[in-house]
């Protein structure tokens, strides 16, 4: 290649075969024959470009960073899991029945849950509320009185009685116990209302859960009850008269669990548990299965963390017929299932698009001789070993290089080396390590320890507008793979291994780890930026908890969305049903007790003193003060310099027409 930006063409099955998207987006997502990713909200031919999508949100005044919730997608989530389930119980010949929930905690997006509920509706899909506020959001949306609504995590009297509200209203609350002393509590709250509950334990099990949140679970887990407190609720239920109450066993392995094995082991420890309460007098008939499902963040299919060894089809298939052999084997009823899925419901539907406005490279690669006169001796010394060092090996020559630079360092620190010479020294160290990488291939993987580390080394930090923060929390928390990848010019070959960071002032706000099919990538070839055209790059499967969790570092709110459906009879096959602009500077500040207003006041009487001071134009005044104003009232994100410009000449041509 004679030139960094000249295109190479590639094939789309490239393409598709490098950032994985058959792998981890399943049907969802091809690359066509002109490079542009499609979505296939429902896995079937029908599809949308997502630089369409872009376009549309554009022309409604939203912008990049841009989430795109693909409605249609997630209903497919919803249908796949209950068709799953169906059609596990129809080959098992399972008695019960599957009636699933879908924890608000892990997106209470009211748009989110609403589409859940509306696709859910012919399997009487429910909710799961974890706190207070979340079950104030339940009540209110699940108007199906054949649905669960699953009340777990800590409660108060408040909380309980929110619940028994439920019960009164007709509702199929069912109150999960979490701690031995909530018993009581239900109990006397119960009475005083006179309302009858549909009560669940919550089992501590010995299998403990895998990847990420293998700690949560076990012994040692936050919620539940051990087999001693079990026995202690169940009693203190039968000396209240109340043991008709106890309808459901519920259990938690843990959040993305990645090997089917350990959901199988905990599936038959609480059907275990199951019938020995069942055989105790207790009515049950509903077994809790909890969450787990896990979302196959790499495409390896593989018990990784950030994977999943089996599919929606196995894990429904393996949870009935592990019950159902528990409970043959005791001669026990099968009881109806129920099953928390979160992630593996939301996570695919949502896209975070971002674009890359600038980049870092090492040495300033791009601006040639920084020195064309007095060129410091320790500069000709580095030119000649760019020049003639071939006749060296590369070890020898990377020795040489380094030891220049080390002495440029010095003579700089003493006053012996001005900064210009101390620039075009750093130059040409990493010009001597970009021909050194070019030609380590050629060692066939006998690569000497000291350049193995040249390619993280030379590559390109890709400046991207967006806050690891605020949209890819997990990354930073917890070290979460997400998918990432041009959503455009996939008919070219990437040439620039990169890494990415974000516009925020913290040193954490980067991507250095990348989704791959074998192992994590610490780069990610992407292509050369062109300065007139935009670089758009999306982040897959974020739609579990980063819409939450998400903080307000560098007062970076929420970004902008668009939700898509498909629709045949539009020309792009699209609409986009609601457009949701993001948060503004005013509205992010209001958050943190800070008052637009007020704040306009103070600069005002600021710039007001220095006007009289006649340290300010009036004129000049007049213009800050609007310029503050303005910007207090847009969004906290960048507005790229094509953009800008842009903008600025239509308000100039706006002018001239008036």
């Amino acid at each position: 290649m004679s030139k960094k930006n000249s295109v190479i063409p590639w094939t789309p099955r490239e393409a598709e075969e490098y950032y994985g998207f058959r792998r981890w987006g399943a049907s969802h997502f091809s690359v066509d024959e002109d490079g542009f990713l499609n979505v296939h909200p429902m896995g079937d031919q029908r599809h949308i470009r997502i630089i369409d999508i872009v376009k549309e949100a554009e022309s409604m005044g939203l912008r990049p960073p841009l989430t795109v919730r693909v409605q249609d997608l997630l209903r497919s989530r919803v249908m796949q899991l209950n068709e799953a389930f169906r059609a596990a119980i129809k080959d098992e010949a399972y008695d019960g029945r599957y009636r699933g929930v879908f924890p608000i905690k892990v997106n209470q997006l009211r748009e989110v849950v609403d589409e859940i509920l509306d696709a859910g509706e012919d399997y009487d899909y429910g909710l799961e509320a974890g706190s207070k506020p979340e079950l104030l959001i339940a009540l209110a949306l699940l108007e199906s009185k054949k649905a669960l609504l699953i009340c777990n995590g800590y409660k108060d009297e408040e909380y309980i009685r929110l619940a028994l509200m439920g019960r009164r209203l007709g509702k199929r609350t069912v109150i999960v116990v979490e701690q031995l002393d909530e018993v009581d509590e239900i109990i006397r709250l119960s009475r005083e209302v006179d309302v009858v509950p549909v009560i669940g334990f919550r089992a501590k099990l010995m299998t403990s859960g895998e990847g990420k949140w293998a700690k949560s679970t076990g012994e040692s887990a936050k919620f539940g009850l051990s087999p001693s407190e079990i026995i202690l609720a169940a009693k203190k239920l039968k000396r209240a008269r109340m043991a008709d109450s106890l309808q459901l066993l519920h259990f938690h392995v843990g959040s993305q669990v990645p090997n089917i094995l350990t959901i199988k082991k905990a599936v038959t420890e609480a059907a275990r548990f199951y019938c020995e309460l069942y055989k105790m007098g207790f009515p049950m008939g509903n077994i809790d299965v909890g969450g787990g499902l896990g979302i196959d963040y790499d495409g390896s299919r593989s018990n990784y963390e950030s994977s999943m060894n089996y599919s929606t089809e196995v894990y429904a298939r393996d949870v009935v017929s592990n019950i159902k052999a528990v409970c043959d084997d005791a001669d026990v009823p099968h009881p109806n299932i129920t099953s928390e899925s979160g992630r593996a419901i939301v996570a695919p539907h949502a896209i975070l698009i971002f674009e890359a406005v600038g980049k870092i490279s090492p040495g300033a690669s791009d601006s040639g001789p920084l020195v064309r006169a007095k060129k410091a001796p320790i500069v000709r010394e580095l030119e000649d070993i760019l020049k003639d060092g071939k006749r060296y090996g590369l070890l020898e020559r990377y020795h040489d290089a380094e030891q220049k630079r080390d002495e440029a360092l010095s003579l700089f620190q003493h006053g012996y080396l001005n900064l210009e010479n101390r620039a075009e020294a750093d130059r040409l160290f990493w010009e001597i390590c970009r021909e050194i990488q070019k030609e380590l291939p050629a060692l066939e993987g006998n690569v000497p320890e000291e350049l193995a580390d040249l390619d993280a080394a030379l590559s390109e930090q890709y400046v991207c507008n967006f806050s690891v923060f605020q949209s890819l929390l997990d990354h930073w928390a917890i070290g979460q793979l997400f998918p990432i990848a041009p959503i455009h010019r996939l008919n070219e070959k990437p040439t620039v291994e990169t890494t990415l960071v974000d516009i925020t002032c913290d040193s954490d706000g980067k991507i250095s780890n990348f989704v791959d099919f074998e192992d994590v990538r610490n780069m990610l070839a992407l292509h050369p930026l062109n300065p007139k055209e935009p670089y758009y790059l999306g982040a897959f499967l974020v739609g579990a908890y980063q819409d939450i969790v998400g903080d307000m570092h560098n007062l970076f709110g929420r970004v902008d969305e668009a939700h898509v459906f498909l629709e045949e009879d539009e020309e792009d096959g699209f609409y986009i049903e609601e457009a949701i602009s993001g948060f503004s500077v005013e509205k992010i500040l209001a958050m943190i007790q800070y008052d637009a207003d007020e704040l306009c006041r103070m600069m005002k009487r600021s710039i007001d003193q220095e006007t009289k001071a006649d340290r300010v134009r009036p004129r000049e005044g007049v213009a800050l003060l609007a310029l503050y104003e303005k910007l207090i009232k847009a969004k906290s994100y960048l507005v790229p310099a094509r953009a800008a410009r842009k903008s600025s000449r239509g308000k100039s041509s706006r002018k001239k027409s008036a």
